[in-house]
Order: C-alpha cells, then sequence, then structure tokens
C-alpha cells in the first residue's frame, strides 16, 4: 500500500510539474526594425523571404519590414529612432555620415552594381564623350553620387551649356525616355531596364552605360546601424542573427527567384510578372554579404573626389558583424 501511495505522490508532483511549466511564458523574440530605401519589391526580396520562411523566428527574432518611397530617407529615418538597421547606397550612407549620422555598413548583400544608363542608339550619344550638351535623366535622394562623380571623372560638368551635360530630375520610371524629354535616363538592371523593354525597346535598339562595367560602381544595397549601438553587446548579437538570416533568405531567392517574387508580391509589391523579371535580375547581383573592401575603397574615393563628403571617412563599415554571422 505504501508503495502505491508513493507513485501517486510522484504522479501528482510530475504533474504539478508540467502545468508549472505549461504557465511560463516563451521568451519573447527580439525586435528588429529594417526600413527598405524603397517601396516593397524584389529588389528586397531577401529580407521577405527570410521572414515568411521563418528564418528570423529561428534566430529568435521579430522582424518588422517598413517598405520606403519617394519622401522617405532611410538616413532619416534611423537618425530619428524609426528603425534599428536600413538598406542603404554606400555613397548616401558616407553623405550622411559627414553630416553626423554615424552610419556604419555592417553587410553588402549586393556585391555589384545594377544601375546603368540607358541611350537609344539611334539617338545622339554614342560614347562618354557625346553627353556635353545633351540631357540625362538622373535620380535624385542619394542615387545621382554616381552620375556626378563619373562626370567628374570625364571632366563634363552637369551645369549645362555646351561643354556640360544638363541633368533632368528623373522620377522612378522610363517616361522622360519615352516622351523624348531626355537622350538618355538611368535605369536599374532589374527594373526600370525591363521597363523599357515592356514599352516595346528591345536590347539592340538601346546603348547600355552600365556603371560596373566601366569600373565607375558604387556600391549599392547594404545593411547600416548606427555607430554608437554597436557598442552594445546585446544589440550587436542582434545584427549578426538578422544578417545570418538575411543571407539564408537572399540565398534562397536566388535560387527560386520566382518563388521569391510571389513572397514579395504577398508582402505588397505590384505586378507579380515584373516581380518576376526583378527576382531573376537581382539574384545575379547578390554576394556573399561580406563587404569587399577594394569596393568599399573605389566608392569612398569617388565620393570623396566630387566632395560629396568633405573629408576622407574613417569607420563607415565592420566586418565584425559578418564574420560571426557569414561561415
Amino acid at each position: 500500500m505504501k508503495k502505491r501511495v508513493g507513485m501517486k505522490r510522484l504522479s501528482t508532483a510530475l504533474l504539478s510539474g508540467a502545468l508549472a511549466l505549461a504557465v511560463v511564458p516563451a521568451m519573447a523574440a527580439d525586435k528588429v526594425t529594417l526600413q527598405l530605401k524603397w517601396v516593397a519589391q524584389a529588389q528586397f526580396a531577401g529580407y521577405f523571404v527570410a521572414k515568411d520562411k521563418g528564418y528570423y523566428k529561428d534566430e529568435g527574432l521579430d522582424v518588422d519590414i517598413k517598405p520606403g518611397g519617394p519622401d522617405i530617407a532611410p538616413e532619416q529615418v534611423i537618425a530619428g529612432g524609426g528603425a534599428d538597421v536600413i538598406v542603404d547606397w554606400m555613397a548616401a550612407a558616407l553623405a550622411a555620415r559627414d553630416k553626423g549620422v554615424e552610419l556604419v555598413n555592417i553587410a553588402q548583400p549586393f556585391d555589384k552594381a545594377g544601375l546603368e544608363i540607358a541611350c537609344p542608339k539611334n539617338g545622339p550619344i554614342k560614347k562618354p564623350e557625346d553627353f556635353k550638351g545633351h540631357t540625362v535623366g538622373v535620380w535624385f535622394f542619394g542615387n545621382e553620387y554616381p552620375f556626378f562623380a563619373w562626370m567628374n571623372k570625364l571632366g563634363i560638368p552637369t551645369d549645362g551649356g555646351p561643354n556640360g551635360v544638363k541633368v533632368l530630375k528623373q522620377s522612378f520610371d522610363v517616361q522622360p525616355l519615352i516622351q523624348h524629354q531626355a537622350d538618355c535616363i538611368h535605369v536599374m538592371t532589374y527594373n526600370e531596364y525591363g521597363q523599357l523593354l515592356d514599352a516595346g525597346y528591345k536590347p539592340d535598339d538601346l546603348l547600355v552605360f552600365n556603371y560596373s562595367k566601366l569600373g565607375q560602381n558604387m556600391l549599392e544595397d547594404g545593411l547600416y546601424v548606427q555607430q554608437d549601438k554597436l557598442k552594445d553587446p546585446a544589440f550587436q548579437d542582434k545584427m549578426v542573427r538578422f544578417v545570418r538570416a538575411s543571407m539564408k533568405g537572399w540565398h534562397y531567392a536566388v535560387e527560386h527567384p520566382d518563388e521569391a517574387a510571389e513572397i514579395t508580391t504577398d508582402a505588397g509589391a505590384q505586378d507579380e510578372n515584373h516581380q518576376k523579371y526583378m527576382a531573376g535580375e537581382v539574384a545575379k547581383l547578390i554576394g556573399s554579404g561580406k563587404l569587399d573592401e577594394a569596393a568599399y575603397d573605389r566608392t569612398a574615393k569617388m565620393v570623396v573626389d566630387q566632395k560629396i563628403v568633405s573629408k576622407a571617412p574613417e569607420g563607415a563599415w565592420t566586418h565584425e558583424i559578418t564574420d560571426k554571422a557569414i561561415k
């Protein structure tokens, strides 16, 4: 009889312990807010995939992905405390750093640039020197720096006149070329170039000046945080997990571009067919996630030469996060 009572007490104790464990709340995931450089589209597919596939959740993260837009400057958002990490182009990040927003590149998913200039082959532009006296559509909001740096290298003024190029502030579309408002416009390999093809242009109709092939490319979509945040070991650890999951998302997106496009469309992107085109082209630009120092040095030299920044930048990047996140 004593043995039976002992077993009953043991069972009761085990049940009580199980109930106690059941009411202990699971540890809350660490929140991370990511501010994108532009609206939801396959340019950012890796982050949407990481969220959809649960890669962030697996790393104990609750990631909020905030889309950008024409009136949203990621540098201002993070400076105002609205984001933990942003997607930005290096030149814009260095310009912000020069103005007191101490951004640091912690990872570089895009190791190739997608920016290029498209001109009709039957137009007046045949070679770089022909830009003199003609009009070129240029994006601003930090996207103008590569063009100005290239013109500076060629010795072509950007204030118009017969020996200079007239700059047309271009919206994020291809209308200036279609409506003959500009002789050439800027496009991304993964976006507006496809819009030109959709508008009826054929590849043979276009002369393209690709910044990467010209050796004039500046680093594009990288991940940036504020320098003072990196002093906190807990924040560092959170960013290691964020970068690891993000690059897992990017690698999946590269291998499954159509599915990545579908996930991105579900997240708010427009026109699934165009997103599939974009995802396929973006896949060609993705690297390991580690910043290439030579590419950084090239970008930094160009922004200094163009006087985009007042002095050579220091401390604008670190391998500390990717060394731990990417094996």
